[in-house]
């Protein structure tokens, strides 16, 4: 069992303290000088904001709230104030924190492994159309988002969420954000192993725990059996990777270090395979060190991944062995095979181990609303299913279907506008929140990408390869811009005028699980919003004449002249 220090300061051992200020390591007996954000968590623990805001500020209003747990602790239970509206992008870096803030606020439901019941759905769907104005985003790390949240609906948003097993606790904050898992685990018929018993002890030890609520930034998780590499594991604090050893049999491939933003880097292997109730040592293992070894000092560098980039797989893994897990050495395993499929994301029709179906479907990147999300539970359980799965690719499943009730759902479904059979622009193209909600974005997404979807559909009825086309608000790469087919990373950019306008970065190339690595930047290419459908059109059909037999689009993009490219 992980070292947990509930207070560092006090617990660590006695060292003495270099006066070099160093990064900031409790490990290393750095404890000042104290950033802004570091001041706030040693000031109160953000799991503490909770009665704060039950008993005081759901009661006195937004105004009464304390400013660093509006745009701090409050983020700890999963809330974050949005943007307000009218505020235009070229103004997001200019303003103030407070200039920007509304006074409603984005909720994140946490969905742990995606998994949800139809009564769970139900409820998030009655609250989004009671306290959120429709709003039910699904996220590209399985959540859901609610948008216009008033600080006096809170606690009882809480407490029916509560009711059926739903949480918001550490959604955000520099905590252990959900933890991302297959989606079907337990059910696909070519499943390595069932992580299922692993995630849900891991969330046992770790959440709600002060011994790790108090991180050095956020930490992101992901867990799955899947031989389709289903859970973006490259770009992740810390995965879990089914494989097989070849005498111990199915475990996990440990991967660190991955994440993305404006410092984009892929996670490495410790080359270590773990059994299946090993996992969670480990894990809290991994946790601990970037608790007691990270990076507090600068803000930019506080991600685990600077730390692995520091010292390198060999010397992590030897901390790990020798510090948190009591000296047990880790055995040598197999790295994850390559999987034989580009879509990873389970839509369509497809059996389960127990001779049932499950149906994979597309909303419009994420965009859903609570009465679809209602009407998506009524017909789940109506085709005898009580079981629903959100994806890391902004999809939804509805599992345990008999096939004689396949095409009735697949008729349910496309009813709601969620096809189980979508075209290759409606299922590879995801959005981030942008400009409508979201502080730091400088362009709008989430609608420019539904747009583009039908544009595309209609310019090009017959594609059918596997593209991903991901837009994102700002350079922050929530949709996961640099591995991406094609990444559309917001900015503001001159039009035909000399004005600016909103347009978009171009990131080209990018891809996981199949020969992972970050897209291609051509010198000079951007593009404006209303030339986002010509110019996905004309790169397309260039990709299309130029392209080898079953050659996929990112190693094409990798070979391609600049000029096929622009």
């Amino acid at each position: 069992m992980a070292a947990t220090p509930q207070n560092p300061a006090a617990s660590a051992p006695r060292r003495k303290v270099s006066r070099h200020r160093g990064e900031g390591q409790w490990a290393a007996g750095h404890f000042t000088p104290l950033n802004g954000n570091e001041q706030v968590k040693k000031d109160d623990d953000g799991l503490n904001v909770r009665t704060r805001i039950e008993t005081i500020y759901s009661k006195r209003g937004f105004d009464s709230i304390d400013p660093g747990d509006l745009r701090g602790r409050m983020r700890w239970w999963g809330l974050y104030t949005q943007r307000k509206p009218g505020i235009d992008g070229g103004k997001t870096a200019v303003l103030e924190p407070e200039e920007l803030d509304d006074e409603y606020f984005m909720l994140r439901v946490r969905i742990d492994g995606g998994a949800l019941t139809t009564q769970q759905l139900r409820v998030i769907g009655e609250i989004s159309q009671e306290f959120a104005r429709g709003t039910a985003d699904i996220t590209d790390r399985q959540n859901i988002q609610y948008h216009w949240i008033r600080i006096e609906d809170v606690p009882e948003i809480w407490e029916r969420l509560e009711g059926v097993g739903l949480s918001t606790v550490t959604a955000c904050g520099d905590t252990p954000r959900v933890m991302i898992g297959s989606p079907v685990a337990g059910i696909a018929e070519d499943e390595i192993i069932d992580a299922t018993p692993a995630l849900e002890e891991m969330k046992r030890r770790v959440l709600n725990n002060k011994a790790y609520s108090n991180l050095p930034r956020k930490f992101k998780t992901a867990i799955s059996g899947s031989p389709v590499l289903d859970v973006v594991h490259e770009i992740n604090d810390v995965a879990f990777v089914g494989v097989r050893h070849p005498e111990h049999g199915p475990g996990f491939d440990v991967w660190v270090g991955g994440g993305l933003s404006t410092n984009p880097k892929l996670g490495v292997r410790l080359g270590a395979w773990v059994p299946l109730d090993e996992v969670p040592d480990v894990y809290e293992g991994v946790i601990s060190i970037f608790r007691d070894y990270g990076y507090r000092r600068l803000r930019n560098r506080a991600r685990l991944k600077f730390l692995v980039a520091d010292w390198g797989a060999e010397k992590f893994r030897r901390v790990l062995e020798d510090e948190y897990l009591g000296g047990r050495k880790l055995i040598d395993g197999p790295a994850p095979e390559q999987p034989v499929q580009q879509w990873r994301d389970h839509v369509g029709v497809h059996r389960q181990r127990d001779g049932r179906y499950y149906v994979g479907f597309a909303p419009r990147v994420g965009r859903v609303d609570g009465a679809t999300l209602t009407k998506v539970a009524e017909l789940a359980e109506a085709h005898g299913s009580g079981r629903v799965r959100t994806t890391v690719e902004q999809k939804m499943i509805i599992l345990d279907v008999t096939e004689e009730q396949v095409d009735s759902l697949v008729e349910g479904l496309q009813a709601l506008d969620l096809t189980a059979r979508p075209s290759s622009f409606r299922r590879g193209t995801m959005a981030c929140t942008g400009i409508e909600f979201c502080k730091l974005a400088i362009v709008e997404t989430k609608e420019r990408g539904a747009q583009l979807i039908d544009e595309l559909e209609r310019r090009l009825p017959d594609f059918d390869q596997p593209i991903t086309i991901n837009l994102n608000g700002c350079p922050n790469a929530c949709a996961r811009i640099q591995v991406a087919d094609i990444g559309l990373k917001g900015q503001l950019v001159l039009g035909d005028d000399g004005e600016q306008v909103e347009g978009y970065q171009v990131h080209l190339g990018g891809a996981l699980g199949l020969e992972a690595g970050f897209g291609r930047k051509v010198r000079g290419l951007k593009v404006t919003s209303k030339e986002l459908p010509d110019y996905i059109e004309r790169v397309l059909r260039r990709y299309q004449a130029e392209a080898e037999d079953g050659e996929r689009f990112a190693t094409w993009a990798a070979r391609a002249s600049e000029e096929a490219l622009s």
